[in-house]
């Protein structure tokens, strides 16, 4: 195995880890609490779902980090390094605690918007209230993963995500069923959890800064160092609000094609969640090896990473598209016995199957340019990528019957036609080489 194949074996494989712990916690909330009725199930829907979509928006607090941390460690400089690691995980506790604010004061209307039912609606605002004093820790724990994955430790955020895993069911059911909290429970415990891990991950990193400075001053919050992670995470909050939009508006459509049709793209959207997990552990890999290249000046290195990893990235999709291609009938009946569920959820799967080599060679893409701190072009080509799926998303509304048809055909706008446009938004920039800027600040 070449030593660059390691290596992307070596950040890859544990992130995939810690990336599949994470969905972890709503699994075990969702099981511990759906024992108490529909009712608090109902509410905790809700109520996850705004968190889930609060910390998806901060993502960048993760990547920006890893990028800015990576650069520096090229460069040979660990100080700085850690300390724009810090000034990040500043940034990430004071938007939490602001988001955290704006989000209780404005429960209420968030829970209705949603379209919580009124016997619903008490359970989503008492999870929301007791699971927002965890929301910095959540936002910290993505800005100190993102520091660890700067400094090529995929392993730590590993062992913390598991760990925080295992915690966090022993500690519903203690708060739920052992001490009877309820919903007020479950969203306690993982609160609690949450900042546990914060804490743990902000240790690994204090322990970093002090070895490294001596001093505890350089743990002190800088102004100017927390105002440029903001201004580099600008870019990349848009590009992730334009992801955003565009996954909202095929559900929007999804949910026009009938009970069937919607019932089936449910399914078919958590097999490509899925499976964008797998890839997007190669884009962090790509985060960090490319931002580390950069930093050391190594251009032609960053190039050759680039290249096995496209490699890596369409390798892995085609694998894992023909596998579910070839199970794809199988695959729908154990999710359904409803025939015309199991058709159209069949179908939709042999159509994202094909669309996962280009996937992979997009995820892969993306890692680099955001390892490579060209967020502001990152932006741009997601808004275009997005303005183009639009209109054949509106299409499928307008033009193909609802329900199997319907169904298949905003498929393959969606993982077909929008990936394919990303594609063609990142090639020419990776070709062009404007994103190999070397040093340790872009």
């Amino acid at each position: 195995m070449r030593a660059q194949d390691r290596e992307v074996l070596r950040l890859a494989v544990p992130a995939l880890g810690a990336l599949l712990a994470e969905p972890l916690f709503l699994l075990a909330d969702s099981a511990i609490v759906g024992r108490l009725g529909v009712l608090p199930l109902a509410g905790l829907g809700v109520a996850g779902a705004l968190l889930a979509t609060a910390v998806s928006v901060f993502v960048f607090l993760a990547y920006g980090t890893t990028a800015t941390v990576a650069r520096r460690v090229g460069a040979g400089d660990l100080r700085a390094a850690l300390q724009g690691g810090v000034d990040g995980m500043w940034l990430a506790l004071g938007l939490g605690a602001v988001v955290a604010l704006v989000v209780f004061a404005a429960s209420g209307l968030l829970v209705d918007a949603l379209g919580a039912s009124e016997a619903a609606r008490p359970f989503a605002r008492t999870y929301l209230h007791w699971s927002l004093p965890g929301l910095p820790g959540m936002l910290v724990v993505l800005a100190a993963t993102g520091v660890l994955r700067g400094l090529q430790d995929t392993t730590t955020p590993l062992v913390v995500a598991v760990t925080g895993a295992v915690v966090n069911t022993a500690l519903n059911l203690l708060l739920v069923h052992g001490a009877g909290l309820g919903v007020a429970g479950s969203a306690a415990g993982t609160a609690l959890t949450q900042l546990g891990m914060a804490a743990w991950l902000a240790a690994v990193v204090v322990r970093g800064v002090r070895r490294e400075t001596g001093s505890w001053a350089a743990l002190a919050p800088r102004g100017l160092g927390v105002l440029r992670s903001a201004r580099d995470g600008v870019p990349l909050l848009v590009r992730t609000l334009a992801l955003r939009a565009a996954l909202l508006l095929t559900t929007y459509v999804a949910a026009r094609q009938g009970d069937a049709g919607i019932a089936a793209h449910q399914v078919a959207g958590v097999l490509w969640t899925t499976t964008a997990l797998a890839l997007d552990a190669l884009a962090i890999a790509a985060q960090a090896l490319v931002g580390r290249a950069l930093g050391a000046g190594d251009a032609v290195g960053a190039r050759a990473q680039v290249r096995r990893l496209v490699v890596w990235g369409a390798g892995a999709g085609a694998v894992m598209g023909l596998a579910l291609a070839v199970l794809a009938v199988p695959v729908a009946g154990l999710f359904t016995p409803d025939p015309q569920v199991r058709s159209a959820l069949a179908a939709a799967t042999v159509v994202l199957a094909c669309c996962l080599p280009l996937a992979g060679w997009v995820f892969v893409l993306d890692g680099v340019l955001i390892g490579a701190g060209d967020g502001r072009y990152l932006a741009g080509a997601s808004l275009v990528s997005a303005a183009l799926y639009a209109p054949l998303a509106l299409a499928v509304l307008a033009w193909a019957p609802p329900g199997r048809t319907g169904l298949v055909w905003l498929w393959v706008v969606f993982a077909g036609a929008y990936t394919a446009a990303r594609l063609a938004t990142l090639v020419p920039r990776e070709r062009g080489g404007a994103w190999l800027v070397t040093g340790a600040v872009r």
